[in-house]
């Protein structure tokens, strides 16, 4: 079996196969030179708490439990995990409608401790936030997710699995009853594909013969680092009651475990599916996007939005300004510059920001296509629901190699 992604939901994916058919021959396969370089290793390592997603979603089923078991893996294996909690502040009365919405969501999902509060209590909370009322979360944690990946590697590899860094895979084929894989390293074969490849999913999907129904767009999310004599103004997740349109959730203030506070992030649109900085451009990345056409009817759609990001994204004192909506005593000087993540969005061709996960099975198969924030989050759920999915194939091929290796001895 070979996983096509050593970001942290193809890592995740691995474990739980191997602990569920130990001597089951996996090998990971990662194009970059170490796991979890990418969104794994681009965010600000929030454990979602389950607010934001739709009742009944993949993304709302997997939150909450994906954040309960993240929580328990980091305890488990001594990585950094701090449980800081979290509100979500209303500037306005006219924000108050979306924020009871949003408390209405958090109850249906089952986020544990969601409570309503007032003006009052929110500055006893966070004495320098401004606002109307809030939702208190108070599970919410940060954790670090490119700890997380390494330390998955780690019992990959100790639970008898392959990591093959370095190898890309460049093209798919089937051959016979197996897969043949054509990678930067040679070829090899195997006799069932996951395809966790993040941003590139949609291409090793149409390598691999299946139309994804999808195509992956870019977007960069750009974050400043507050000035470490200010951190003092934030002891909790701060963040902002979102855009319902939109499946970016605004401009917050996330303290992290190694006591830096991220401020951001935007959401630009990247030059690159790699375009961690302004002047990144692929010219292959830029026409895949330019010639789509969900993405004219999304630009067509959203393109005062989308130039109010980019007008933040390259004016610092904007960029202030929407931050201080939520901290008033924010300064210019109180913000460095600090570093930028490409999400991994998945488009549809009527211009529609898919929402939800999106897993698609094939023959002998799964692609998984579009899991952006919070997967992270949910990964280890994510696995579990990927492995009960193919477990009957996966019985049916150990079943047929184990006869196979006995008629042979």
């Amino acid at each position: 079996m070979a996983i096509v992604g050593g970001g942290i939901v193809g890592l995740a994916t691995a474990r739980c196969l191997l602990g569920r058919y130990p001597g089951l021959r996996l090998t990971v396969l990662e194009k970059e030179s170490a796991v979890g370089l990418h969104q794994t290793g681009h965010n600000s390592g929030v454990i979602h708490s389950g607010l934001y997603y739709r009742p009944g979603s993949l993304k709302a089923s997997t939150s909450v439990a994906g954040a309960a078991a993240m929580a328990k893996f980091c305890t488990e294996n001594n990585l950094p995990i701090k449980t800081l909690g979290k509100v979500v502040v209303a500037t306005c009365e006219a924000e108050l409608p979306a924020l009871e919405q949003l408390h209405r969501r958090g109850i249906a999902n089952g986020v544990p401790g969601i409570r309503r509060i007032g003006r009052e209590e929110l500055l006893e909370m966070e004495p320098h936030c401004r606002g109307v009322g809030a939702l208190h979360l108070p599970g919410t944690a940060v954790t670090d997710y490119g700890a997380v990946a390494r330390r998955l590697a780690e019992l990959i590899v100790e639970m008898g699995g392959g990591i093959q860094v370095n190898r890309k895979v460049t093209g798919i084929r089937r051959r016979g009853a197996a897969i043949q894989l054509a990678t930067t390293r040679g070829e090899l074969e195997a006799r069932y594909l996951i395809n966790c490849a993040g941003l590139y999913s949609d291409r090793i999907c149409r390598l691999a013969g299946v139309d994804p129904g999808v195509r992956i767009v870019p977007f960069r999310g750009e974050y400043w680092l507050m000035a470490p004599e200010r951190r003092s103004l934030v002891r909790r997740l701060i963040y902002p009651v979102p855009d319902p349109a939109f499946p970016f959730l605004g401009v917050h203030f996330t303290p992290g475990v190694n006591g830096e506070v991220d401020v951001g992030p935007n959401a630009v649109l990247a030059f690159a599916r790699e375009g961690y900085r302004r002047s990144s451009l692929n010219g292959g990345d830029l026409m895949s996007t330019f010639t789509y056409p969900g993405f004219w009817r999304l630009a067509g759609r959203y393109w005062r939005s989308g130039l109010e990001e980019l007008y933040r994204s390259l004016n610092k004192k904007a960029y202030v300004r929407r931050a201080r909506e939520l901290l008033p005593a924010l300064r210019e000087t109180d913000l460095m510059p600090g570093g930028s993540g490409v999400r991994a969005q998945a488009l549809d061709r009527k211009g529609n920001l898919v929402d939800d996960f999106r897993i698609v099975h094939a023959e002998k198969m799964v692609h998984v296509l579009n899991v952006p924030s919070p997967a992270a989050t949910a990964s280890l759920v994510i696995a579990k629901q990927i492995t009960d999915t193919i477990a009957p194939q996966v019985e049916s091929l150990e079943s047929t190699r184990r006869g196979a290796s006995a008629s042979a001895g």
